[in-house]
């Protein structure tokens, strides 16, 4: 197979050329409707405890947070438990990331708004949600988000600032470089589209793949309209453009190449996975580019269609998204 190096000649123009500032405004129907969020910085209190019977104290408040996020119950008993916790909260590099969490999210009131925001127009496309109680935590790198019916859990030591000492050992650059502050709600907002995203989870092809996170991306950007695309899917604007700018080739790849229906998981893999770059189709294609594909055909299905967030993310078939989505790569 030859592989193709993209073409940046029209990405130059692009990005040459002046255009007017594009402003974006949330409705304000949408913002009046009325969200019931409660934000507990769990972050800020557990690593103030002291004692045991702080953190007793501390932690019987919040039940939810200790069975769901901490999973007492897996302790052989209550003692074990808070022993546990207090080590953590004693661990010397546990509070060297905690100060450093303190430092970048002393002010959170502009994540708050945008969380608010977001569970706003949530609740416009889905009345009978209902916004978990989010809790923010410093979780040593163990877990980015957890989200289930009651809770939310934040870890707000993923999101330091990308040149900071502190960052998960077991994450390449090209991934740790979406962990930014600003990319926090856009990530959380994708993470819970999978509560909505209804899939025929009897369809394994690479197409039922793409029309997934297709999906996915569509609700983030439906529920933050103001949001960059780059901050939504993780590309820098100069992978956008460049992927717009190339689009006939990817998608002559995946025609070529009758991948739309292939089954194999490592071939799928190669197109929807983490990698820095999709080097089956150029060197210079940005990773996940199945993924983006897969945005654009959903997005072409809900213009040509006509349909509500609702209705699109009730649709289980994905060849029915692609075949009505009269999806072609843009000139």
């Amino acid at each position: 197979m030859i592989k193709q190096a993209f073409n940046f000649s029209f990405l130059i123009l692009l990005i040459s050329c002046s255009s007017p500032t594009v402003t974006c405004e949330l409705s304000e129907d949408i913002l009046r409707v009325p969200v019931d969020m409660d934000i507990v910085r769990m972050d800020r209190m557990f690593f103030d405890i002291t004692s045991e019977d702080q953190l007793e104290t501390l932690l019987e408040a919040h039940p939810e947070f200790v069975q769901d996020y901490l999973q007492a119950d897996l302790y052989h008993s209550r003692h074990d438990f808070y022993a546990s916790m207090m080590g953590i909260t004693q661990d010397t590099l546990m509070q060297e990331l905690n100060k450093a969490v303190q430092f970048n999210f002393q002010d959170f009131d502009a994540v708050e708004q945008e969380l608010e925001n977001a569970f706003k127009y949530i609740r416009y496309h889905f009345p009978d949600y209902s916004v978990p109680k989010i809790y923010t935590f410093v979780s040593g790198f163990s877990n980015d988000f957890y989200i289930d019916d009651n809770i939310i859990v934040i870890g707000l030591d993923y999101f330091l600032p990308q040149n900071h000492p502190f960052q998960p050992d077991d994450l390449p650059q090209y991934i740790t470089k979406r962990y930014q502050r600003e990319y926090l709600v856009p990530t959380l907002v994708t993470a819970i589209s999978s509560k909505f995203n209804h899939t025929d989870m009897r369809d394994n092809t690479l197409l039922a793949e793409m029309v997934f996170y297709g999906k996915a991306y569509h609700f983030t950007k439906s529920i933050l309209p103001c949001t960059p695309d780059s901050l939504v899917i993780g590309y820098s604007q100069d992978d956008i453009l460049a992927s717009y700018a190339n689009e006939k080739l990817i998608w002559s790849h995946f025609v070529e190449n009758e991948l739309l229906f292939e089954t194999n998981p490592f071939e799928i893999r190669k197109y929807t996975g983490e990698a820095p770059f999709t080097d089956e189709i150029s060197p210079d294609a940005p990773g996940r580019i199945g993924r983006w594909v897969g945005w654009n055909i959903v997005d072409d299905y809900v213009a040509s269609n006509n349909i509500s967030l609702s209705e699109l993310m009730e649709e289980r078939s994905a060849t029915r998204i692609f075949r009505q989505s009269g999806y072609k790569p843009r000139l």
